[in-house]
């Protein structure tokens, strides 16, 4: 099978096109073959070894995926082949075929999707998940700030927000990119590079401030979140993408009672075990199925262009979610 293998460490320029085998399937897993696959931020970072999770050389990139199961262990029960599937690996989503448990990371893929909207929901929705509902359990009427909305991430918390009652205010740095933001739900946007969000948050909740505040951005972003945030508010960290860490402003954490949350959705699941694991595996679906977080995609490119769809997201040029069809 073909697939996209970085053998080395680096820019995107470091992947090629690759004849490799296609993986051996255990008694419990399922063979798919891959329909379309999305591009992560992590996957970015994982060219670098610049990921908490760093794999062995070679290896084939992508977390999230999509197909159609073309085989199935001796001992899986619940799937069949031909069924259309949603899937979660660690990584190996940018190739023909892929092996993955029939007990996880795995999920019918909605009726009327594509495979490419299908290999975009599951991490922006995870994430999205676990940090309004298991982390920061957001309340119908809060105010909720979503920053880098317009990315995969933060435009799965809009349109999650927005399904949980709250009210959404949007952060980004595009005018037209904003304007998709707007149509999946956010109540307001903000041009974080022509206006002060603080402000923007202050004057609309009367001095108060926003409840829960959503960051995968961080950096000034988080520092200047401090200020925009109410009494008793929740702070959400959930990535970096303006480049590295930032320090957080004890005072501001003292004097509003306030609560930073780290949010890392797989690993919780992974340690926490059968809890989160079945809201993934129910609460996931159900929402899908009522089209709540289904992916808004603006780039999709040919597995022999992987490298550019990894270009358009380090570029900052991605709305929603960025997709290699494979298919």
């Amino acid at each position: 099978m073909r697939a996209v293998v970085c053998d080395r460490l680096g820019d995107p320029s470091v992947l090629q096109i690759k004849d490799v085998p296609v993986p051996e399937i255990g008694p419990a897993d399922v063979l798919i073959k891959v329909g379309a696959a999305s591009v992560n931020f992590p996957d970015v970072l994982m060219l670098t070894a610049d990921y908490q999770h760093k794999p062995d050389l070679p290896f084939i990139p992508g977390m999230e995926g999509a197909g159609t199961i073309s085989a199935i262990g001796a001992e899986v029960k619940t799937w069949k082949v031909g069924d259309r599937v949603i899937f979660g690996v660690r990584p190996g989503a940018f190739a023909e075929y892929v092996t993955v448990p029939a007990s996880g990371n795995l999920m019918r893929l909605p009726q009327g999707w594509s495979d490419a909207e299908g290999s975009a929901f599951r991490v922006g929705a995870t994430t999205a998940y676990h940090s309004l509902v298991h982390r920061a359990a957001l309340k119908p009427r809060e105010v909720l700030l979503v920053h880098g909305a317009s990315g995969g991430v933060g435009m799965a918390a809009v349109q999650l927000g927005k399904h949980l009652g709250a009210q959404v205010i949007a952060t980004g740095s595009d005018d037209q990119r904003l304007s998709v933001v707007r149509e999946q739900g956010a109540d307001l946007v903000v041009n974080l590079r022509t206006a002060d969000f603080v402000a923007i948050v202050k004057g609309l909740t009367d001095g108060r401030g926003a409840n829960v505040v959503y960051d995968p951005v961080g950096g000034e972003v988080l520092e200047k979140s401090m200020r925009a945030a109410a009494y008793g508010a929740r702070l959400l960290v959930v990535g970096f993408t303006s480049g590295g860490p930032t320090k957080i402003m004890s005072n501001h954490v003292l004097i509003k009672g306030l609560s930073i949350l780290g949010v890392r959705a797989g690993e919780t699941a992974r340690r926490a075990g059968s809890d989160y694991a079945k809201d993934y595996a129910v609460e996931l679906p159900r929402l899908a199925a009522l089209g709540v977080m289904r992916p808004h995609i603006s780039h999709r490119f040919p597995m022999e262009r992987a490298a550019d769809a990894f270009r358009v997201l380090i570029d900052r040029k991605v709305v929603g979610k960025a997709v290699i069809e494979i298919g």
